[in-house]
């Protein structure tokens, strides 16, 4: 009768993971190689998951590693697909109902940017449908007369220059890479040669965590983030948690540094950055009128409005980004010169600025003032920008057509 062997020890895998990362390529910083040693043994245990996070590396430009980077990933993660270009069928088809692999999709740059994003709609549905458990793309069968639902859920890396759709970084660990100095060495890689130590690496991720799945299922780890960002990391803190050693700590740390570097820099939509710079324009006033909030929105240094879609942000355009916040213009009343006009009213701001803006930590600065009340005898210097407080900040109504009244 064999003895079983000597206990698998997770940290000390995830140790030469590292240095395997690190030998071939220079990451950033130590949190994004820790992220990345995390993702790939979390593919190894999909099955335990709710959530299946995405790794995004991206860089600014060629020559920074992202492909060797996604190399090493392809080497060491679980059941890796590999493709630069493959249709939306083939990659549902790819992932199957039971045990999914891990899809690997290089140069996405070219699948999401430019003239080819539109026509790429579906794939990236499928990435974000993708990310969470029990989120099938559903068809119907002509052939059978019955409905086909086609599982989605898999681990995916991507990697391309510039960033990724918004709602894929959402749903991912983001990796950026950088050109490497003259003084920064790496070992080549040579997938005939250091494909078998990659793979023998896979092995052992598979030995060590496979046993472990029910345990990870269940597992709740204490997490450093909350709402998606919690999601997408939870998986990589369970594994780190599992490991032990200093792997629980290193993984939180991760987290936070990557998360926060994420929103630090994050790329608003139009309708988000157009609801942030209407915060900053409205400064203090209660109201302000349509003409005027697109004259400042298009005064502001570092926005598009100015050049939005060639012809600048117009009012209708501005109607219908806002309207997907529940936020729309209003006839007001201002003081004389100005009078009735169309406007906005901050009270229609405040919750969604509340919800979906990030926190106002100083105020707005800018080459902006206030709007100042109304007084008789002092002229402002803009009379456009002057005597614009609201008489009232209900709706006007027309007065009745008898005005005498009786005492």
């Amino acid at each position: 009768m064999t003895e079983p062997g000597p206990p698998i020890e997770g940290a000390a895998i995830l140790d030469r993971l590292h240095a395997t990362i690190i030998k071939y390529v220079i990451l950033p910083n130590a949190e994004s190689i820790d992220a990345t040693v995390l993702w790939i043994a979390a593919t190894h245990a999909q099955d335990s998951w709710t959530h299946a996070p995405r790794l995004v590396i991206k860089a600014p430009e060629k020559r920074c590693g992202k492909s060797r980077l996604l190399d090493v990933v392809d080497g060491t993660c679980y059941r890796p697909l590999m493709t630069v270009n493959a249709s939306t069928a083939a990659i549902c088809r790819s992932i199957g109902p039971t045990d999914p692999p891990t899809i690997l999709l290089d140069e996405a740059d070219t699948i999401f940017g430019g003239k080819q994003a539109e026509a790429n709609e579906e794939l990236r549905g499928l990435l974000n449908a993708g990310h969470q458990r029990g989120r099938p793309m559903i068809r119907w069968d002509h052939q059978k007369k019955e409905r086909d639902e086609i599982p989605t859920f898999a681990m995916a890396a991507l990697a391309g220059i510039g960033s990724m759709p918004d709602t894929i970084e959402d749903r991912a660990v983001i990796v950026k890479m950088r050109r490497r100095t003259a003084t920064e060495k790496v070992a080549p890689f040579r997938s005939r040669r250091d494909g078998p130590v990659l793979r023998k690496l896979a092995a052992d991720l598979s030995s060590w965590l496979r046993p472990h799945l029910t345990e990870l299922q269940e597992a709740e780890p204490d997490m450093p983030l909350e709402d998606r960002a919690a999601d997408t990391w939870e998986p990589l803190i369970a594994v780190a948690d599992l490991a032990g050693g200093n792997w629980p700590e290193r993984g939180r740390r991760a987290a936070q540094a990557l998360n926060a570097a994420r929103e630090g820099d994050a790329e608003f939509s139009d309708r988000l950055k157009l609801l942030i710079d209407c915060r900053i324009v409205f400064m203090d006033l209660e109201a302000i009128p349509s003409t005027v909030l697109l004259d400042r929105l298009k005064a502001l240094p570092e926005s598009p409005w100015a050049e939005y879609n060639g012809v600048g942000l117009t009012a209708m355009k501005l109607g219908v980004l806002l309207r997907e916040y529940e936020i729309g213009s209003e006839n007001v009343r201002f003081e004389p010169p100005t009078g009735r006009v169309k406007g906005f009213h901050r009270a229609a701001f405040e919750d969604a600025w509340q919800r979906y803006c990030p926190p106002a930590d100083e105020p707005a600065t800018g080459p902006y003032k206030p709007y100042k009340p109304y007084q008789d005898d002092v002229l402002p210097a803009d009379p456009r920008y002057g005597f614009l407080r609201p008489v009232r900040l209900e709706p006007y109504q027309d007065p009745p057509d008898d005005q005498t009244g009786t005492a």
